[in-house]
This record gives structure tokens, sequence and C-alpha cells, in this order.
């Protein structure tokens, strides 16, 4: 976990609107309790944060919907970093953070407050050369192991709907590639862009058509923070309606991502 505290004087990266009122003393007492915004950011999710290659510094679409959020709070913001979702998740236990980006899923929502999706994304399994595995529905067989970054959207899914294939869990996403690459497991699961990136480099992996699930991206506060989790909610749409996620992820270029449909009654 690595913190990096950013102040929001002076930064307008994505000043195009201003259609929400001010935030009230409740909202940034929620948000920012001890005087600053920690927003909990997956390192582990390239979709959703990079690093500079030139600065070294975070950039992304969540960097971006975090700075806006704390302008119009009038707060500094501190990220707070981990490897994987998971582990930011478990931290909300700790009070670790006052915001998260993460994705969507019922049993991380018993502790966390979530808004509606801002973006989706796919997920997808890989398999090795000379697999008999050819479709999604292949998998779900007795002596077939997956490889799944712990906790992460995912693993909590797939926990919930496979019925005879075996989660090999590991940390990151990157120890899921060294399960697939020493033949530990028979299929890998992730996220589309990582896994078509990781599928480049290992000769004759293959990615199965389609997607076994969608993942919803969302944002969220632990649970008992209501003020703050409304004018959160608010605070994406907004984004979502007015182009804001669209253009940071056309910045950062980042492509095959859906922006979600408003949240309904939106």
């Amino acid at each position: 976990m690595i913190k990096l505290a950013l102040e929001f004087a002076g930064v307008f990266l994505l000043a195009a609107c201003a259609a929400m009122p001010p935030a009230p003393p409740d909202v940034r007492s929620d948000l920012a309790p001890t005087g600053k915004m920690r927003v909990g950011i997956n390192y582990g999710n390239p979709i959703l944060v990079q690093k500079d290659q030139a600065t070294g510094e975070p950039r992304g679409v969540i960097i971006d919907l975090s700075l806006e959020l704390a302008r119009r709070l009038g707060v500094p913001v501190e990220f707070v970093f981990y490897e994987a979702a998971g582990k930011m998740t478990d931290a909300v236990k700790t009070g670790a953070w006052d915001v998260a980006f993460l994705a969507v899923d019922p049993q991380r929502a018993n502790e966390i407050s979530f808004t509606a999706p801002y973006i989706e994304i796919e997920g997808v399994y890989m398999v090795p050369a000379g697999s008999r595995i050819r479709t999604i529905e292949d998998v779900d067989q007795e002596g077939v192991r997956i490889a799944v970054g712990a906790k992460s959207a995912y693993d909590l899914f797939l926990t919930r709907n496979l019925k005879h294939a075996r989660l090999m869990r590991a940390g990151t996403f990157e120890e899921t590639i060294d399960l697939f690459v020493t033949g530990k497991v028979e299929v890998l699961a992730g996220v589309r862009q990582p896994v078509v990136e990781a599928a480049a480099k290992i000769p004759g992996a293959r990615i199965l058509e389609g997607r076994f699930m969608v993942i919803n991206q969302a944002s969220g506060v632990p649970k008992g923070h209501e003020a703050g989790a409304r004018y959160l909610r608010e605070f994406i749409e907004e984004a979502k309606a007015t182009g804001m996620v669209a253009r940071s992820l056309k910045k950062s270029g980042i492509a095959g991502v859906s922006i979600a449909p408003p949240a309904p009654g939106k």
C-alpha cells in the first residue's frame, strides 16, 4: 500500500461542468472526515489507473474523477494505493480510505454503499496452447482449475456461479499469470484488456470467445456515510452524462470500455 498526497489547489483537469451545488458540511464530513479525501485506488486494474512512464505519477479515469470530486469538496486528496481490489475492500474495515473506486458486488455491498456503475468492462477466460476447452461453457467441468485474483469481482462472481471447476486464487494478476504459464491451472480469468495483453506474450495462448461476466465499475463509501453516498452518486451520474468519464478514458488511451447507462430514474 502506497500513499501519495496531491493538493487539489489549482487542479482543474476535469472542470467541464459545475452543475452540482457546493457540498454541504455533512457531505464533506462523510467524504473527507480528516480534512482530506482519502481515495482507495486499485493499481492492479490498468483500465482504471496507470503509472505515467515519464513521471511515474498515477493517471487514469479514477485519478481524474477523484481530483474533480476533491476540487468540488474544497479539500486535498490523498490516494491510497493497493495491489488488488480485494486488499482495498478488506481495508474498509480499518477505515483506511473514505472513497474508493471498485467493481460492484453483492458481497462488497454489505460494507460499502455503491454508486451506479460509470463504466462496464468484461471478464474473459484465457486457455493455453493445445487446450481442449473451446468455449466458455466448457470451462465449468470437473478437473478444470481457474486462476483468479483473490477477492476480485470475477473471483466473487465465479465463486457464486461455478458448479464443478475449482478456483486457484492469487494475490495479484501477475501471480495468476505465473500459475498459468507454469501449468498449475487450465484456465485464467481476468479483465479483458490485461488478459489480451498477457496472451500476446504467451505462445499459443488463446482468449475464449465472448465474456463470462460484465464487471460494473463504480465508486463507493463505507456504510453509514449516507450524505456522502448520495453526493457521490450524483457526481458519478453527472460525470457520465457530461462526457467527463469518456474524455478521461480517451485521454488515457483506454479502448474497448463501455460507459455505463444512467442509473434508474436518471
